[in-house]
């Protein structure tokens, strides 16, 4: 490519630019504030199809009203009042460095998949809630996850690669998905478990149905010695 070609090229971009911040300022300058956001949404979600990286959900951050953002029934995980009050101190000093990670339910409400707590700091710290305007920074997971199955496992595969959670809501959640005809091999994999975990999670709520499709071996029993079965201890005991 000549010098001369090189130049134009960038000359022909760089009125392009010219041109776009020009509509960018007729879409954003002077807006009140919920149609503003609302702009932003959409050029973002604009720059976003054109992304090399547009099949990862982090390239697409929105800005939604808390109001519209719902926590799902299902998260194990739990965070003490300290943690939680960190969490707060965090986002004031640091801002939000991290989206909560959300999916369309069945109602068409904007459900947590990830980020719980954060947004719960959002909403219910008012220094926090008054700073962001009310509003959250979301992203959507991928749009074939659809299933509830699909979502409960997505917020157990964030849970898991990042910490704890509580025994018991894994095992309700074993159990959920059972019920939704999961097979324990589906379970396994989706949540990262291997099968003697998923057994055992299926074991503590002590509900029949979580055992029916195993096989498990036949009872095993003592044998006493010739000794021991002559004891009169052995038989009156």
């Amino acid at each position: 490519m000549t010098l001369e070609r090189a130049a134009a090229i960038m000359t022909d971009e760089l009125e392009a630019l010219a041109d776009l911040r020009t509509a960018l300022d007729r879409l954003l300058v002077g807006r009140e504030f919920d149609d503003l956001v609302r702009n932003l949404n959409e050029v973002r979600g604009v720059v976003a199809e054109y992304s090399p990286f547009k099949a990862e959900p982090v390239v697409y951050v929105q800005w939604i009203d808390g109001v519209m953002v719902h926590a799902n029934d299902y998260n194990p995980n739990s965070v003490a009042p300290p943690e939680m009050e960190l969490l707060r101190l965090s986002i004031l000093a640091d801002g939000y460095t991290q989206p909560i990670v959300s999916m369309s339910n069945e109602l068409g409400e904007v459900e947590v998949i990830d980020g719980f707590h954060r947004n719960r700091v959002g909403k219910e710290c008012d220094d926090v809630r008054e700073r962001i305007h009310g509003y959250l920074p979301v992203v959507t997971i991928r749009e074939d996850r659809e299933d509830k199955g699909d979502r409960i496992a997505a917020t157990i595969r964030h849970n898991r690669a990042r910490g704890k959670h509580q025994v018991v809501a894994m095992s309700d959640i074993v159990l959920d998905l059972k019920r939704r005809n999961w097979s324990d091999e589906k379970i396994a994999k989706q949540l990262g478990m291997d099968p003697d975990e998923v057994l055992r999670l299926a074991q503590i709520t002590g509900l029949a149905e979580a055992f029916k499709d195993h096989d498990f071996s036949e009872a095993w029993e003592a044998v006493l010695s010739t000794d021991e079965e002559a004891s009169p201890e052995r038989i009156e005991g």
